[in-house]
């Protein structure tokens, strides 16, 4: 069945939202897919999700942001879901030290599970009550940066950076599978050249592109290499 217009995107990008309860995870996913803001919001049970369909480089992307419990009773449950998730959102309460302080085990479970390219962004929520805040800007901005993650804060009440930090996140993700779509564009631009040309000035190939070489069907080789190609389509 055909999508609806709406419903049409170009990638469909996975991205999670992870961290301590109460740290406003459900509030940040509300605020950027539909643009609220709930004050009694409740603990999230097990786990939810919600999309948006947006611009990205040129690019129609869908993102769809899993909301994860943060309750250790549903930490079984929520970590099959990093399966398959590109980005990761790791959120701690600026006026909380115990959730800052228990990021780095969020994030040893994040990297255990998820893919080893996973784009992660540390996020301090709830900047608004600047008259509670305990955890410094400047204390984990270095934790970010030896870690190898972006930084930011936010408000989820305030609407204050919640955009630019979602947008971040699915432009960084955004680029690094342009890269490999591009790499897999030249390889496989390489191993058709060679299959129809069988040149003996080309340096033999090693066993592995020559098994990929026979592998190909004849259909592939009028792939339009302007535009991404998928590896598993082409070799399926």
């Amino acid at each position: 069945m055909a999508r609806r217009p709406e419903e049409e995107y170009d990638y469909l990008f996975k991205v999670v939202l992870i961290g301590d309860s109460g740290v406003g995870k459900s509030n940040l996913l509300s605020r950027f897919t539909r643009d609220e803001f709930c004050l009694e919001s409740k603990s999230t049970i097990g786990v939810e999700f919600a999309t948006r369909t947006l611009q990205v480089e040129g690019r129609t992307v869908k993102a769809q942001i899993w909301d994860t419990a943060g309750q250790e009773r549903y930490r079984a449950i929520t970590s099959a879901y990093y399966r398959g998730a590109l980005g990761a959102l790791l959120v701690y309460d600026v006026t909380k030290p115990t959730t800052f302080e228990n990021v780095s085990r969020w994030l040893k479970e994040l990297r255990d599970h998820a893919d080893s390219n996973i784009v992660i962004m540390l996020i301090g929520n709830k900047t608004d009550l600047k008259h509670l805040r305990a955890v410094a800007t400047e204390d984990a901005q270095s934790y970010a940066e030896k870690e190898g993650l972006s930084f930011i804060e936010t408000s989820a009440l305030e609407a204050l950076n919640v955009e630019k930090a979602f947008q971040t996140t699915l432009s960084e993700i955004y680029r690094i599978i342009s890269k490999k779509s591009i790499s897999s564009t030249r390889l496989l631009r390489m191993l058709m050249s060679r299959k129809v040309k069988r040149s003996m000035s080309l340096p033999p190939l090693n066993p592995t592109l020559r098994s990929l070489v026979a592998l190909l069907p004849e259909r592939a080789l009028c792939v339009d290499f302007e535009k991404p190609v998928s590896m598993f389509f082409l070799f399926r």
